[in-house]
């Protein structure tokens, strides 16, 4: 078995970190009707990626942790959705949707890769 690796030290974490870091800034910036109808749902989503990567994390059974990082991909799309709302209603520039979506989609790769290797570790044991 592995060396235990701190939830902070995990590279698909820290990328979670970032997106809401983001997506924050976007967040701040919208008036209060944009933030109530969609913002609200944009920032949980965003936020919600990363909570359930730390869930998953500190979950005891492999297939536990997996179920919380499907969760976590889930909320992904989610957040791709709202963010492609807010591009297309016009409230953020297409810059901005462009960089948080080449983000997304890394996390995506990133997470892809972590429940493989998160199955991977099971199967080794």
């Amino acid at each position: 078995m592995g060396e235990y690796i701190r939830l902070g030290n995990l590279e698909v974490y820290k990328t979670s970190l970032k997106l809401s870091r983001q997506s924050w800034t976007i967040y701040q910036r919208l008036d209060w009707q944009t933030k109530k109808i969609i913002g609200d749902q944009f920032i949980r989503s965003v936020d919600s990626i990363g909570a359930n990567v730390a869930e998953g994390y500190g979950r005891y059974h492999y297939l536990d942790r997996i179920k919380f990082y499907y969760n976590s991909r889930g909320s992904l799309l989610e957040a791709k959705h709202w963010l492609w709302l807010l591009k297309t209603r016009n409230f953020i520039s297409r810059q901005e949707f462009d960089e948080l979506i080449k983000d997304l989609n890394y996390f995506n790769y990133q997470l892809n890769k972590f429940i493989s290797s998160t199955y991977q570790t099971k199967k080794d044991e």
